[in-house]
């Protein structure tokens, strides 16, 4: 799974996801991409899990890129723990997706091939998301 190797700060504040996504909007790599439409958390564990449900229908033809990356730990407090005594140990690494993000690219494959891939891999993802291609990018 995605982590980082070092950061400045152990733990953070959870935060809010206020406003449309300012880069990371278009396709940079690939021919078709998966697109936030609303603004969500996505955890390691989710990427991790949409990757391996777009490699494993792709059948491992075609190249995947993931474009965001889980940089803000999320802290938890053990089970039946009082309240008071600080904050928890930071337990997962999480990404704050803002709409418009492009999460995932392929290319390589077919447009058919490519929108089956990226319905089974929004079925693991906490937000709404839609199919962006070359052809349709002014939407």
């Amino acid at each position: 799974m995605l982590s980082p190797k070092r950061t400045k700060f152990r733990k953070a504040h959870k935060g809010r996801i206020h406003g449309n996504a300012k880069g990371g909007t278009s396709l940079n790599f690939g021919s078709y991409g998966l697109k936030a439409i609303e603004p969500g958390r996505v955890t390691a564990r989710q990427i991790e899990s949409a990757r391996r449900a777009i490699t494993r229908h792709m059948r491992r033809a075609g190249r995947i890129w993931i474009r965001i990356f889980p940089d803000v730990p999320v802290s938890s407090k053990p089970t039946e723990v009082r309240m008071g005594k600080g904050k928890g140990s930071p337990e997962y690494w999480m990404c704050r997706v803002k709409p418009g993000r492009v999460m995932f690219e392929v290319d390589g494959v077919g447009s058919d091939i490519a929108k089956e891939a990226f319905d089974r891999a929004s079925a693991k993802l906490p937000m709404k998301t839609k199919l962006i291609s070359r052809i349709s990018e002014s939407d």
